[in-house]
């Protein structure tokens, strides 16, 4: 009979496939803060840029180093950036910067104030703080 099953054929095994969706954000953005306890000479956009891409490279290698990590602002006087990493690599990008300790010889820290994903409507908050508003 077509369609009959054979006598101790075993039915096919399930599959499974997984299936991961776009819905997450593609990037996120970290305002950051530099911090140089001891004074002395601060860091240009480039020199912060390098940092981080030091940092990167110490922590997780040539492959942390190759991260696709953009500093959208620099502020040299307050040593604060807003940077872009794709979402993928946030957390070796967040660890990397928490785990520096020295620019140059020097102590210091990287403090990170802000996180937002790509989707958040609230994106331009990153870019500055109501608390740290000076008026004239």
């Amino acid at each position: 009979r077509p369609g009959a099953r054979m006598a101790g054929a075993q039915a096919p095994a399930a599959t499974f496939e997984r299936r991961v969706g776009r819905g997450g954000a593609e990037h996120h953005y970290l305002r950051v803060r530099l911090e140089l306890p001891d004074g002395g000479a601060r860091p240009s956009a480039a020199q912060f840029k390098q940092l981080v891409v030091s940092a990167l490279r110490e922590l997780h290698g040539e492959v942390g180093a190759a991260l696709p990590v953009d500093v959208l602002t620099y502020e040299e006087k307050t040593l604060s950036a807003i940077l872009r990493v794709i979402s993928s690599g946030l957390v070796k990008l967040w660890s990397a910067l928490t785990l520096l300790g020295f620019y140059q010889n020097r102590r210091c820290a990287v403090r990170v104030l802000q996180v937002k994903p790509w989707t958040s409507p609230f994106l331009l908050a990153l870019s500055g703080n109501s608390r740290e508003l000076v008026l004239d």
